[in-house]
């Protein structure tokens, strides 16, 4: 035969259609007259189920993916009768956004090390004589001819294999055992149960290499002395209860099963036993209750199952993956196999890869691969930007790992270390719109379902703690329920009968380890970070809106053609939505449910088409304010936060002054954005609106020097420390001090402000966030003539908007990644940066991968002006060291809840308490900071946000196609570069309605 092509016949693929693109390749052989030069083979699950229907030609190496029957002809006419690999049918890399034939170069396989799921992809699943071709059952020869049992037990302690169906203990001392009974009948039990939700491994290994198995439980049968195996499996498992069948069938048909096997004189048979599908059926004393025709139910243990099992005869279980290891570790020696994964953890693992990633599937890796190995590198990472999260592993009964554990060998020593299993293999990847009270109700669910009830722990605790869970996520959770689950969970733990019972309460435990303060956020705050506790909100977009903002209203309003009344709903919440329109980083989209099927709404451009409608038709408008009251309250600092709680208190009628010490209001607002992208008028507006209400703001006034911050504290009932972080860092480099070297809020400060600033011919920026990319557009529009930000992370790491990114490649900047400078060279002043090309290395706690430096690498990148725009801090002169407790970054220490420093009467928020953060969270600070202060001088903590509109009922219309975004005008690259015009000129009306359609409206009940 010229060719053998593999059609992968897992049971994804099955699912998926690949038994009609295999009959349309045997059409399509027969009408191309190749019949008789290809064979034509189904193998085994080949591991790439996102990729289904596939196939494999050998001995070429190419896999076509996502295959269609109609797309079989040109592969048959093209490749196998031309010799021409069809590429756009083979798989497209992402990252390289091209096609990559051989299957030995992809990513998710060439980082593999397939031993047990060698065969699968390279043999039929249904020839004994294939399997043989590779070696199959000579293991089983050498045992049972050339070996004592004595020696198969001691082959694989030398190996060190340990049992991979979740609890790791060492199979050698567990044959050892087993064999060490006397008895006139013994058992040996594949277990093949694999109830684990998201678990697949143990199916796709019996479907696509089921003499594997066999061989494996022959030689396990001759090492313990039993004469009788049984494989118990599911009843969920067809596919797999059906090639085992036929594979046993044919063993026995050449005596490989049977009496007198290789004229050895030992004997062994073994019969499949379909299990109901209960979970607590994985335990072993269950098991062998369901084995022996009674109720799945554990029993105590002693005696233990190789003691007395099936029948009280003596039973040694294992699981399938553990079996399939056997014949290799006789044929290459348990020395060989200890080479492989760690000293603790010898060989391999196979993982069922699911959830929030790429590449979904079947892989098997070296025992220490790290977590952030088998996410990022095999399973390609999480879709869509999203950021990742958690992985569960060992199933219900295991424990999930965040992202402080990217960098965490996968071995049995250190997930237990970190309060996890490994389990059989299941590995669920979590990206960040998951809730954690969520995950851990969904497997308390699961848990309380499959008790069996026998214990009384089991069977009550674990429907206590599912109550506690459905409590949290609807919102009714109460102060107690932290300490009442982990109480629960420690008893039933304790005091249940098995396995089952006892790791019950393991995905609690661990939610609670390492996530506590999202329950802590549904209780207290009654808000899920997630956006999945639907109970807790409007929808996920006005839950991931830090102020709030009713989204889907606002949408719905635009779509109605009602834009006036949008804009306003939006002032209930936040008073900047012109200024938010323009520069908020619009947290709201990458939550939108919209993206699931297209791209997210629009949110943040529609809010500003409302604020521009508004603004160009100038209507009159009335703020609500309450009658004044006798307190006022002082404010510091005219930003965003500032301003936000000033525009609040002042509607429920405080007197509010704000002190300022810039000519200008409005903080970085003002001095750190170009006018290219907030336009001073626009910013102006907003204030001015602000002033309406009764905020009085006065400029150049700098408290400690104009005003005594004493005589603040005894003017108002209240002060509102909301300065910001309006200072840059130092690099800290060689030659910061030079001329030239213009760091980046310094710079943007001076150009907004008017005063003269001169840029060099080649600029350089450093950083990669907002100010960065700020600054290198203003240098090139003030007439440098070549602009260069370097960045020591990816591009993708940046903080940056995606689209002010985009937006500076269309004015030619030039981003240079993985770039890290080291000096700054020059005799007086600045000519260039030395800098050190950076390699990727492990993870660190955000979950990014930490640049390392490439040796020999450095090189000098030429400039007459550097400015490094890497982070910025704040400067409290106004306030007595001793007087008020700072964290160690210099930012304001407050009481979490109160949001009071520890001067009494002294509030503080936004970026003086968090550091460098956005403007719609300063702004949702003083909305927060404007309740706590209301109810701090004796009010209710309700602020007033004007008459109720009415918003347009959701549309029953269930037709909703797929539609891309419509699109927004802007600039031409080529007249914006050198002047400081708007580049986003907003939607025309009718995009903008279009648009505003699009949205699902998911605030319907």
């Amino acid at each position: 035969m010229k060719y053998e092509v593999f059609v992968c016949g897992g049971a994804g693929c099955v699912s998926s259609g690949c038994q009609a693109v295999q009959s349309a390749l045997m059409d399509a052989l027969g009408s191309f007259g190749l019949s008789d030069q290809v064979a034509v083979r189904s193998t085994g699950c080949i591991g790439s189920c996102h990729l289904g229907p596939a196939l494999i030609v050998q001995p070429d190496g190419v896999l076509y993916v996502k295959l269609a029957p109609e797309d079989i002809a040109r592969i048959v006419d093209e490749h196998l009768k031309q010799g021409r690999v069809v590429e756009n049918l083979c798989y497209l890399d992402r990252d390289q956004n091209k096609f990559v034939p051989q299957q030995g170069e992809i990513d998710f396989f060439k980082r593999q090390m397939r031993l047990v799921t060698a065969h699968c992809g390279t043999m039929a699943f249904d020839s004994l004589e294939a399997y043989v071709a590779v070696d199959g059952y000579q293991a089983a020869a050498k045992a049972l001819t050339a070996m004592k049992p004595t020696d198969v037990v001691d082959e694989m302690k030398r190996s060190g294999l340990r049992g991979r169906g979740g609890g790791g203990f060492p199979v050698g001392r567990k044959w050892e055992a087993g064999a060490s009974q006397v008895a006139d009948q013994k058992y040996l039990v594949c277990n093949a149960d694999e109830g684990d939700p998201g678990a697949f491994m143990d199916r796709s290994l019996l479907e696509g290499d089921p003499h594997a198995i066999i061989e494996g439980m022959l030689i396990g049968g001759y090492a313990i002395g039993a004469t009788k195996g049984f494989v118990y499996v599911r009843a969920e498992y067809p596919l797999a209860v059906e090639r085992l069948t036929t594979a046993l069938a044919q063993a026995r048909s050449v005596g490989l099963l049977g009496g007198n096997i290789f004229n050895s004189g030992f004997e062994f048979d073994i019969e499949i036993r379909i299990g109901a599908g209960a979970f607590v059926c994985g335990e072993e004393t269950a098991l062998m209750a369901s084995v022996e025709g009674h109720r799945g139910e554990p029993r105590q243990k002693p005696p233990f199952p190789f003691e007395s099992g099936i029948f009280g005869k003596p039973t040694i279980i294992n699981n399938v993956e553990t079996l399939a290891n056997i014949p290799l570790i006789l044929l290459r020696g348990g020395a060989w196999f200890a080479t492989i994964g760690t000293e603790k953890s010898t060989g391999t693992k196979v993982f069922a890869l699911a959830g929030d990633i790429h590449n979904t599937g079947i892989v098997e890796v070296p025992m220490g691969t790290t977590l952030g190995e088998i996410v990022f590198d095999i399973a390609g990472g999480i879709p869509r930007g999203k950021h990742f999260k958690a992985a569960q592993t060992g199933g219900p009964s295991g424990g999930c790992l965040t992202t402080e554990h990217l960098n965490t060998p996968i071995d049995y020593d250190s997930l237990t270390h970190l309060g996890t299993i490994m389990g059989s293999g299941g590995l669920i990847v979590m990206d960040e719109d998951k809730c954690m009270v969520d995950v851990a109700r969904f497997f308390m669910d699961f848990v309380r379902d499959e008790s069996c009830g026998k214990c009384v722990p089991c069977r009550i605790g674990t429907k206590r703690m599912l109550e506690v869970l459905e409590r949290l996520s609807t919102g009714k959770g109460k102060s107690g329920d932290i300490a009442l689950l982990e109480e629960l969970a420690s008893t039933v733990k304790e005091t249940s009968i098995c396995g089952l019972g006892q790791t019950a309460g393991n995905p609690v435990l661990s939610t609670l380890r390492n996530f506590r303060e999202e329950y802590e956020e549904h209780i207290n705050h009654h808000k899920c970070r997630a956006g999945v506790c639907s109970d807790l909100f409007i929808s996920p977009c006005q839950n991931a809106c830090p102020a709030g903002v009713n989204v889907p209203g606002y949408i719905a309003l635009i779509a109605s053609g009602r834009p006036r009344d949008a804009y306003y709903l939006v002032r209930k919440d936040n008073p900047f939505p012109a200024i938010c329109g323009r520069v908020c980083t619009h947290p709201c989209e990458s939550k939108c449910r919209r993206a699931q099927m297209d791209d997210p709404v629009a949110i943040c451009d529609l809010k500003r088409y409302a604020a521009d409608y508004v603004f160009a038709n100038d209507e009159p408008h009335m703020d609500l304010v309450f009658p004044k009251k006798e307190a006022s309250v002082g404010i510091v600092g005219a930003g965003p936060s500032g301003l936000t709680a000033g525009y609040y208190l002042a509607r429920l009628g405080y007197g509010v002054t704000v002190y300022e010490s810039l000519p200008v209001a409005g903080g970085l607002l003002a001095s750190g954005i170009p006018e290219y992208r907030l336009p001073k008028e626009v910013l102006a507006k907003e204030i001015r609106m602000i002033e309406q209400v009764g905020v009085k703001i006065e400029l150049n006034c700098e408290v400690g020097r104009d005003v005594k911050f004493e005589d603040l504290r005894r003017d108002h009932k209240a002060v509102y420390v909301a300065t910001g972080t309006q200072f840059p860092n130092l690099v800290n480099l060689p030659g910061e001090d030079k001329a030239g070297v213009y760091h980046g809020l310094t710079f943007l400060k001076d150009v907004n402000l008017g005063r003269d600033v001169e840029v060099g011919h080649k600029v350089v920026v450093i950083g990669g966030g907002s100010t960065a990319f700020d600054a290198a557009r203003t240098a090139k529009r003030l007439g440098a003539e070549s602009v260069t930000v370097l960045y020591r992370r990816m591009m993708e790491d940046m903080p940056a908007d995606p689209r002010e990114i985009s937006e500076a490649q269309e004015e030619g900047i030039v981003i240079r990644p993985l770039v890290a400078p080291l000096e700054f060279v020059g005799n007086g002043s600045v000519t260039g940066v030395k800098c050190m090309r950076m390699k990727l290395g492990g993870f660190d706690a955000s979950g990014r991968r930490k640049p390392a430096p490439s040796p020999d690498s450095e090189f000098v990148v030429e400039a007459d002006m550097v400015i490094p725009a890497v982070s910025q801090h704040s400067d409290l002169p106004f306030i007595d060291p001793a007087d008020v407790k700072t964290t160690r970054w210099g930012t304001l220490e407050t009481d979490p809840e109160s949001m009071m420093t520890s001067l009494p009467g002294v509030f503080a928020g936004g970026d003086v308490v968090r550091g460098p953060d956005v403007a719609i969270q300063a702004i949702a600070d003083g909305k927060v900071v404007a309740r706590i202060i209301d109810r701090y001088l004796g009010g209710t903590g309700k602020l007033n946000t004007g008459e109720e509109i009415e918003i347009p009922r959701p549309s029953m219309d269930k037709d909703v196609g797929e539609h891309e975004r419509f699109t927004m005008r802007f600039l031409d690259p080529a007249s914006r570069t050198h002047n400081f015009d708007e580049v986003a000129i907003g939607f025309h009306k009718l995009n903008a309605i279009a648009e505003a359609m699009r949205c699902l409206r998911c605030d319907a009940r």
